[in-house]
């Protein structure tokens, strides 16, 4: 199985008053590894976007292990947790050098264009997520 990396740097919008990472910005974070993932498997949001393409996110969680602080920087690795019939979840891993930090993942459902119901993932997807999958359904 294959792991995608992105990494950032810790800024001060990034913090609260105690001086580490707001809570709800490690999901600001874990989109935006997301986002350059998608891209970099060929599925460049924009396009999906544009092409009428929907993968909400149905179901976030997250584990807060040791705080990111300031200035630190962040390796996130993820990979897909789970391929199934109509969903797909993204888990991702901050670490700041050997230490992690923090756990979160995320539950993408595809929807169809036309209903705006859950459909199958097309064939093509499938194909862009397989070598990130952690187990299949």
């Amino acid at each position: 199985m294959m792991k995608y990396e992105y990494r950032f740097q810790v800024r001060l919008h990034d913090t609260d008053h105690a001086g580490v990472v707001f809570f709800a910005r490690l999901f600001t974070h874990a989109h935006d590894a997301y986002e350059a993932f998608m891209a970099s498997i060929g599925l460049g949001l924009g396009a999906l976007i544009e092409g009428g393409v929907r993968l909400p996110i149905a179901h976030a969680s997250a584990d807060y292990l040791q705080p990111l602080r300031h200035d630190e920087e962040i390796a996130v690795t993820l990979n897909v947790a789970r391929l199934g019939q109509t969903s797909f979840t993204v888990a991702y891993e901050f670490r700041c050098g050997a230490e992690l930090r923090a756990r979160l993942r995320t539950v993408h459902v595809f929807l169809d264009a036309q209903s705006g119901l859950p459909a199958s993932l097309p064939p093509e997807m499938r194909a862009h997520f397989t070598p990130f999958v952690q187990e299949n359904d």
